[in-house]
């Protein structure tokens, strides 16, 4: 008997993650769905071909947001993925201090508290219930953004910049574990969602999450999404301090 998958996606209410959801369900997923917004969430796991769990979740409390991924978790039985696409994206040329708070609790605090409640389920229940050599995946949305200090964005770009550095140092320590875990770093250009910054390659969610699923397949380390937003993440990687300071 095929063991049925199951994936917890953080920040499954919208965008990314709704569209991720209806995705992975269509592969055969049984989905837990977690977000502040618990009736928007009931109504995508009602539309969902595969059953379906609701969570409400508010990452900035770190405590309550570990627990509830624990009892989440428990309720599905089995999980075999994580995707952590919970963020904000303010934009602060004032520098105000509530919205770069509020960027710093969401993208890097929330995001390293799941992230490591995830391990945490790997290596223990992951690695006791799943008879294939892969102990479980974690996807962390990260950004193109994670490439450059936008003015305006600072604390977006830092955020997810920390995010994809945070996922790097994770591989690193699965070089030495004795748990076998997949970790995957996503960083998409424009996509059509409330985070959007521009139109430029911009791509709906659906692609995004077609390309994200595909990654997931493949076990890949690091995926741009759309493919074609590697070569500006490499051309900001290149690109002269003192020149991205005037083209920014």
């Amino acid at each position: 008997m095929t063991q049925t998958r199951g994936a917890i996606i953080v920040g499954a209410s919208s965008g990314i993650g709704e569209a991720l959801a209806r995705q992975l369900a269509d592969e055969g997923y049984e989905i837990g769905l977690a977000a502040r917004r618990t009736e928007r969430m009931r109504e995508i796991g009602n539309e969902l071909p595969t059953k379906s769990y609701v969570a409400t979740m508010d990452v900035t409390d770190t405590e309550d947001a570990r627990a509830g991924f624990f009892e989440l978790a428990e309720a599905m039985g089995s999980v075999d993925l994580v995707v952590l696409n919970a963020g904000v994206g303010p934009f602060n040329p004032k520098l105000e201090w509530e919205p770069e708070r509020r960027a710093i609790d969401v993208n890097v605090r929330g995001f390293v508290a799941l992230a490591t409640a995830a391990m945490e389920y790997f290596e223990t229940v992951g690695r006791e219930d799943h008879s294939s050599e892969l102990d479980g995946q974690l996807v962390g949305i990260s950004s193109v953004a994670a490439h450059f200090g936008g003015g305006g964005v600072q604390a977006y770009c830092a955020s997810k910049a920390f995010v994809s550095t945070y996922l790097e140092g994770l591989r690193a320590r699965q070089r030495g574990a004795d748990s076998n875990v997949s970790i995957t770093t996503v960083e998409p250009g424009y996509v059509d969602t409330e985070l959007s910054m521009g139109d430029f390659w911009e791509c709906s969610p659906e692609t995004a999450a077609k390309q994200i699923a595909r990654a997931i397949q493949k076990e890949k380390t690091h995926v741009y999404v759309t493919r074609r937003w590697r070569v500006v993440a490499w051309a900001l990687d290149l690109t002269p301090n003192w020149l991205l300071r005037r083209l920014l």
